[in-house]
């Protein structure tokens, strides 16, 4: 049943000349003390969250990013930060980009947030996509196997070094510890100091593909899918209680699973269609060439496949297809319970702040959905 509800949020900042025909997205180009604008947002957000009783705000790392949309380099720097701000609300890596990361970094560092926050950084691991990014710091990813190969690895010595209390690993990116003289002795192993005192670790991971599903299966990583149509989450959400079950874990439908929907309130649908459109635009301005379009056509291909659309989606597509939800409170309502009759393990939704829309005005969905959604499920300003 449904009982956690959260928000993404990836580092946008306020844009102006937004939708299909403003400016651009690769002309866009602010200065340091625009792109800085995104730690604020995320410190109103976080703060207002709090006091509405969500469950976790989740924040994305992306680097480089001069166009204004995804600012925010530190996940868990920034969420140890705005811990200290809040009282109850955790916040969750969308994702670490462990390419990037010296594994032993990352654990490091997540280990200390861990502490510090007391629990409340929740960890979150990715392989990355922008090759601006990933490449910049010297790791593969238009090399896909290149990178599904270095990450497997880094998570074997993240893991590693969470659960036990000293480790080695000898694989072919990392030699840990190196064999080298220490204080009159061979090293042999090493131990992270500090490891995190919340075991074990929970871990997410997106599901963009099924060829991540065996892998987070198998190593009981949890799974989010985000502003995919309903066809496709049936499918994954499936797929990975499949791949659950081949390695030993019995899962209710949707259990260990996060569904990320975008949304709009509004007093009709029609009406939080056309508020929705220039930012839903926006958005996909900027992601859908990265093939970042998870719908299907009328004969269930996903777009992009030979026969399938290759487009920028409409906002009418993504309500037809159910990965934004428009209209009145009660509608989605609705939508959820009907998410729980089919998926009765699903506990957590989270939901998208489309890049394009102003920080004010996303502040005010966030409290009309607490107000008139989140009381249905239990939840309630605290």
């Amino acid at each position: 049943m449904i009982k956690h509800f959260s928000v993404l949020y990836v580092g946008n900042i306020d844009l102006e000349d937004i939708g299909g025909d403003g400016t651009p997205a690769d002309q866009r180009r602010y200065s340091n003390d625009r792109l800085i604008e995104s730690f604020e947002s995320a410190t109103q957000l976080a703060k207002l969250m709090d006091g509405l009783g969500f469950y976790a705000l989740w924040l994305a790392e992306h680097h480089f990013q001069r166009e204004g949309y995804e600012c925010i380099p530190n996940l868990i720097l920034l969420s140890t930060h705005l811990a200290a701000q809040t009282e109850r609300l955790k916040f969750g890596c969308a994702f670490n980009v462990v390419p990037m990361w010296h594994p032993l970094r990352l654990a490091e560092d997540y280990a200390t947030a861990d502490i510090l926050t007391k629990g409340r950084v929740i960890f979150g691991v990715g392989r990355g996509y922008h090759s601006r990014e990933v490449e910049t710091f010297g790791a593969p990813v238009i090399d896909n196997d290149g990178n599904r190969e270095l990450f497997e690895e880094q998570m074997e010595v993240i893991f590693k070094a969470f659960n036990q209390e000293s480790f080695s690993h000898h694989g072919k990116h990392y030699d840990i510890p190196p064999s080298v003289p220490y204080r009159g002795y061979d090293l042999e192993e090493i131990t992270l100091v500090p490891r995190p005192v919340n075991l074990p670790v929970e871990t997410w991971q997106p599901i963009v593909s099924g060829r991540t599903v065996d892998f987070i299966a198998k190593h009981g990583i949890k799974g989010v899918v985000a502003l995919t149509g309903e066809t496709l989450v049936e499918q994954m959400f499936d797929r990975y209680r499949e791949a659950a079950a081949e390695h030993g874990r019995a899962l209710e439908r949707g259990e260990d699973l996060a569904l990320g929907v975008g949304f709009y309130i509004a007093d009709s649908e029609a009406q939080a269609v056309e508020r929705l459109r220039p930012y839903h635009d926006e958005r996909y301005k900027w992601f859908a060439p990265f093939g970042f379009v998870r719908y299907v056509d009328e004969e269930g291909r996903p777009w992009g496949t030979p026969g399938a659309p290759a487009r920028v989606p409409r906002i009418e597509d993504g309500v037809k297809q159910k990965a934004w939800i428009c209209g009145p409170a009660g509608h989605f309502v609705e939508f959820l319970h009907d998410m729980e009759r089919r998926y009765p393990g699903l506990e957590h939704i989270i939901l998208q702040w489309a890049e394009g829309m102003p920080r004010d005005e996303f502040l005010g969905q966030v409290r009309l959905f607490a107000e008139e959604v989140m009381p249905a499920f239990g939840t309630a300003q605290p």
